[in-house]
């Protein structure tokens, strides 16, 4: 860790978890107490024992991957405040931000994005922000050029009165309350807040109205390039929207718009594709030794967020902080989270438990060291790899000579402060088309040896395991305020297909070259860092298992079996402890950490509703794609944004639904579990009624929790319009039920 005169600019610290290393390891052993018990009475209880098996022993397996995730937690504290003392020519860093579709990603809220973006506590003459259009839409450009008209306003009204809310959507809308400091009158403050709304309601008039067609914008000057262009069918664009010509620490920040090229015989490879080109024209243009990047509906939430990374990347040793991933809040999130968007266990406990063996995953909104993204492996001299031959270099970097003398640079030059900027944006254009084109990266190593890696739809995940392969570590940064915050989509499709997305994207990953079993056996990947990634990547693999178990009652209880202890057994002992421990320990931690036990259900419920939506179909998609019958497609998620009737009214948290199939199998089993739970109140006997041998009181407890799981969809049997499941998808459910209750007839 490097010091100031007096003071470290960051401490990392090792979590006490003692108790909850206990917890763990007691139901571990219960677990294969209960693995034990099946094995000693396998013989007697046929095939239906052995499914129970099979499953009960992939929950094992995943609880082992689970302790070893958690096993060391680590937290990190920052002291911004001693920055400028450690180092006082703060490094450049270059901003990415992502977005795809103007219609399902509001321009309105792009540019809110990047004015908070350019407003952060950094000097200005050290940031520049990139937007990448991979829409090709006029209306991202004509957005993007209103807002820093209004950042010209805005940005000294927020560093004047230390606005901590800097995205002015959330600002006016009363998502945090602000107060002017004490040297200044709250009659000016307010006079000033006042004339910022007027220009704010000016600026999203405009824009709305651009969207909606009613001031057509437009083609030519600057738009003329969009006069001819299509989606997926047009040349590199890049365009200076905002240059900071004098270099003041005070003024705006750099502001250039990106929309790479794209032809319909060219594989663009989604968003790692975007953020490759990305890559590549900031290091022809500002070439920053940082760089941040976010998703268009991200905003800051802590304005001093630039500052704090910055005492990790250079106050930690190079090898443990090669990145910083930080969590993402949901500033439209519904009270109780009925929809699980807060990922709160996926940092807390998966993040912080990878932060302590090798760092945490990449999940997306992030800092990164350049020279790391450039393929720089930790166990080469930085001088030694910035020494490679010309050819080499091209190889890796394409045919740029420009960026191949930047990239030379950064990979060479051992301190992170130093880089070779240009003086004139506007002269890099050029240039930057020429990185930005759509067959620039052919036969380099874009996409496998350099930048962003290639052949998964999440490409965040599979950055970061790369990263973590070449030797490097990372830090999970929390910080108070948290630093971000985004949009949350509402439950329904939208969610269902976000989380399908990743689902498929993670199983693709498993599958792939880039899997972490074959980076730890041939790369630097720790094994306990390898056993994590391979929990988090077999996270949506427990959708089968989660199925064939949540069939077991329903078949015991048709064909009058049982899979479970029945009540007064001693094996019954090890189902109620392991159910009572569990869910106590996930209560116990998520209360403690601030959620309400509503959310903590609400979390649970939405696991088991997304295995058997989401998470199966991403099974099918990635199975397609094995077999080469089709591509996995990147689902872009529609940005969301609850009107008041939506978080207040009737409707608040209801789930809402179409005719996918996605939403059959759920419909199904929840048809089946509510049919077994109402045959002994309508007096019908189960098939083959032996007395002793039936289902007892654990078979129905389970029906009974999974139709309890389901609420929301047994909500929308009886539902109407968007909130009620559709007539057609209860059909083909019911129809699933009768063949799957005469399966039972026949195998019992």
């Amino acid at each position: 860790m490097a010091n100031s005169a007096s003071h470290p600019l960051c401490e990392k610290k090792f979590l006490n978890n003692t108790k909850d290393r206990v917890v763990d390891l007691i139901v571990l052993v219960l677990l294969f107490s209960l693995l034990v018990y099946r094995l000693l009475y396998l013989s007697d209880h046929g095939f239906i024992w052995f499914i129970a098996f099979l499953c009960e022993s992939w929950y094992t397996f995943f609880w082992l991957l689970w302790i070893n995730v958690k096993w060391s937690p680590v937290d990190y504290k920052t002291y911004p405040q001693f920055l400028l003392q450690s180092v006082p020519d703060l490094p450049p860093i270059d901003v990415f931000v992502t977005t795809t579709d103007p219609m399902l990603e509001p321009p309105i809220t792009t540019a809110n994005t990047v004015l908070c973006l350019m407003a952060v506590d950094y000097p200005a003459n050290k940031v520049a922000c990139y937007v990448s259009d991979d829409g090709c839409s006029p209306l991202t450009l004509y957005s993007v050029t209103e807002a820093s008209k209004f950042a010209r306003f805005w940005i000294p009204f927020c560093k004047k009165y230390n606005i901590q809310v800097r995205a002015p959507m959330l600002y006016f809308s009363g998502y945090s309350a602000s107060s002017p400091p004490s040297n200044i009158s709250s009659e000016i403050f307010q006079a000033e807040e006042r004339k910022m709304k007027e220009e704010y309601e000016k600026l999203k008039e405009k824009i709305e109205d651009a969207v909606q067609g009613k001031i057509p914008i437009d083609l030519s000057g600057d738009y003329a390039v969009f006069a001819n262009t299509e989606k997926n069918n047009h040349p590199a664009i890049v365009k200076v929207i905002w240059e900071n010509k004098e270099r003041i620490s005070n003024g705006l920040p750099h502001l250039i718009y990106v929309s790479r090229e794209k032809r319909p015989n060219h594989q663009h490879h989604y968003k790692a594709g975007a953020m490759n080109v990305l890559t590549r024209v900031s290091g022809v243009m500002t070439n920053a030794p940082f760089t941040l990047n976010v998703d268009s509906d991200m905003f800051i939430n802590n304005p001093k967020i630039v500052q704090q990374a910055m005492c990790l990347l250079l106050g930690l040793n190079h090898r443990d902080c090669a990145y910083i991933q930080c969590r993402e809040l949901s500033y439209n999130e519904l009270k109780d989270d009925p929809f699980g968007n807060d990922l709160f266990a996926a940092f807390e406990l998966v993040g912080r438990g990878m932060a302590g063996i090798q760092g945490s995953f990449f999940g997306g909104t992030g800092f990164h060291r350049r020279k790391v993204v450039y393929g720089l492996t930790f166990d080469a001299h930085a001088n030694e790899q910035g020494k490679l031959s010309y050819e080499e270099m091209k190889r890796r970097f394409g045919n740029s000579t420009k960026l191949i003398k930047l990239a030379t640079q950064t990979l060479s030059v051992e301190s992170d402060t130093k880089v070779d900027q240009p003086e004139d944006l506007s002269s890099c254009i050029e240039m930057a088309c020429q990185v930005a084109s759509c067959d620039y990266e052919l036969e380099t190593a874009w996409g496998s040896e350099v930048g962003w890696m290639y052949g998964s739809i999440t490409e965040d995940l599979v950055m970061g395991m790369k990263i973590h392969s070449q030797g490097w570590s990372s830090v999970l940064y929390l910080p108070d305020p948290p630093a971000f915050i985004g949009s949350a989509p509402p439950g329904g499709p939208i969610v269902t297909i976000q989380k399908k997305r990743w689902a498929t994207g993670q199983l693709e990953v498993l599958s792939s070259r880039n899997n972490p079993i074959v980076l730890a056996v041939k790369t630097k990947l720790k094994l306990r860092q390898c056993l994590a990634y391979i929990f988090i990547l077999m996270w949506c693999v427990s959708a089968l298992p989660e199925l064939l178990y949540s069939l077991l009652p329903v078949y015991s209880i048709v064909t009058n079996s049982h899979f479970l202890p029945k009540v007064g057994e001693v094996a019954s002992v090890l189902v109620v402890a392991l159910v009572l421990i569990q869910n106590i320990q996930t209560f116990t931690f998520s209360m403690g950490h601030g959620q309400s036990l509503r959310k903590c259900w609400n979390t649970i419920r939405m696991n088991r509703i997304t295995n058997v939506t989401g998470n199966l179909f991403a099974y099918l998609t990635w199975i397609l794609k094995l077999f080469g019958i089709s591509e996995a497609v990147f689902e872009v998620t529609k940005k969301y944004h609850p009107t008041i009737s939506d978080r207040e009214g009737a409707y608040a948290g209801r789930f809402s639904f179409d005719d996918s199939a996605m939403y059959v199998p759920i419909t199904a089993l929840l048809f089946l579990h509510m049919t077994v739970l109402a045959m002994p109140l309508l007096g019908l006997r189960p098939l083959n009624d032996v007395v002793g041998y039936g289902p007892g009181l654990f078979e129905y407890g389970v029906s009974a929790y999974m139709v309890l799981s389901y609420w929301p969809y047994v909500r929308g049997l009886f539902g109407k319009g968007k909130y009620g499941i559709p007539f057609s998808t209860k059909c083909k459910a019911a129809l699933s039920v009768l063949i799957f209750l005469l399966l039972c007839r026949l195998l019992g």
